[in-house]
């Protein structure tokens, strides 16, 4: 049977779905196709990087600093916030299934008194803000040390579900067992709140590391027999990944969206006539193993937001040769396309230039607004939006986003 694309399903079953959900937040009873300009910023947990701003902070404190998250987004007259609830195996929310995140009290496991995916959900929607679930599914910790995992952990209880490699320890795409679990306790966000989107990073197989390799010979011998290349059997496997939660995103909550943000390079044109004239380093369908044009053209997807994190000019990777290519690649799909911008790059003292004008990010907006096919922007990340070392992000404001809109 032919996969029916989650666009076309959500737009067939709009009516439906807008009954039975009323109540249940702002943007979940709205249709998706068309509508505002999509402003979001990503909210990162791991490493603190943004929120909480330490760990073992009071809980008061650390909702405190999550609220002020949200009023920065609606004074910059943004309508969307992507919070990281899964950073490394772990939660933002009480999950039955992984423990709660170091990040929130500084020990894994540790319960930090309070429900942050709960009132992120609650609090966003109170202020007009969607507030999509940022999930990243197989990184398990920054070390490759079980034993510091909680006892608990399903790392730990089953080891041969998990590679070390870079320095880091990750499940193994390469296991069905593994790809089951993960979407698993995803999904059970999911069905505890009404998410506005579930949102997937640029982490599949890890970013290559000079002089080490991904030990998945195991699972390559029992699963890779029938495919060409290892290389071909991995893309299958993150494949596989993003359609069954696809495909199981819509059963548990059908009006939530699902979005990937990828690396910004799909394939290099001198290794594919059909990639982006670039030559970046990296490009996801050959380092990473994410066919991620596939799964637009597939319509398992309702949004991708590429990291296009170059300025315009740039030798090697150009915005303004990027956005064009990703505008074209979903054409005439119904997946929506939001491009993600570099805030965190927009420094005065930045060897780069263009990263120390403040109307560099001004000037993508521009750009990328010539094509239809742009349907808005994510900032990485809230820290700059708060910030602002530059002033990159008021001259956005100033230039772009002079009225506030509603979320999609």
């Amino acid at each position: 049977m032919k996969h029916i694309g989650r666009r076309g399903l959500l737009a067939g079953a709009a009516a439906v779905v807008a009954a039975s959900v009323a109540g249940a937040g702002p943007a979940r009873a709205a249709g998706r196709a068309g509508g505002a300009e999509f402003r979001g910023m990503w909210v990162a947990s791991v490493l603190n990087v943004d929120f909480p701003s330490a760990p073992g902070l009071p809980a008061a404190q650390q909702r405190a600093e999550l609220l002020s998250l949200l009023d920065t987004a609606v004074r910059r007259r943004l309508n969307a916030v992507v919070l990281q609830v899964r950073p490394a195996a772990d939660a933002l929310w009480p999950s039955p299934l992984e423990p709660w995140s170091q990040w929130l009290t500084g020990q894994q496991g540790a319960d930090p008194g309070w429900d942050p995916l709960g009132t992120a959900v609650a609090e966003a929607h109170a202020r007009g803000l969607e507030l999509h679930a940022w999930f990243n599914p197989y990184r398990v910790a920054n070390h490759t040390d079980p034993a510091r995992l909680v006892s608990w952990h399903p790392a730990r209880r089953n080891p041969g579900w998990t590679v070390a490699y870079g320095g880091k320890l990750y499940y193994n795409p390469g296991l069905p067992e593994v790809r089951r679990f993960v979407q698993d306790a995803m999904l059970d966000a999911v069905a505890r709140y009404p998410v506005d989107a579930v949102h997937w990073d640029d982490y599949f197989y890890p970013y290559p590391v000079a002089g080490q390799r991904f030990d998945d010979d195991d699972a390559f011998r029992r699963y890779g027999p029938g495919f060409a290349s290892r290389a071909d059997w991995r893309r299958h496997n993150t494949d596989a990944l993003v359609r069954e939660m696809s495909e199981r995103l819509r059963t548990v909550r059908p009006a939530t969206r699902f979005g990937i943000s990828p690396f910004g390079v799909w394939r290099n044109s001198d290794r594919d006539p059909a990639g982006s004239p670039t030559r970046a380093g990296v490009a996801t369908y050959d380092d990473l193993y994410a066919d991620t044009r596939k799964w637009v053209t597939e319509g398992w997807i309702d949004y991708i937001a590429p990291q296009v994190y170059w300025q315009i000019g740039h030798p090697t990777a150009d915005y303004a040769a990027l956005v064009p290519w990703w505008a074209g690649a979903v054409r005439g799909t119904g997946v929506d396309l939001y491009v993600g911008e570099a805030l965190y790059r927009s420094d005065a003292n930045s060897p780069t230039e263009a990263w120390r004008a403040p109307a560099e990010l001004s000037r993508h907006v521009s750009l990328a607004r010539r094509y239809p096919e742009v349907r808005g922007h994510v900032w990485f990340s809230a820290g700059q939006v708060v910030a602002d070392p530059n002033g990159a992000m008021a001259r956005v404001v100033a230039d772009h986003y002079r009225t506030a809109v509603p979320p999609r």
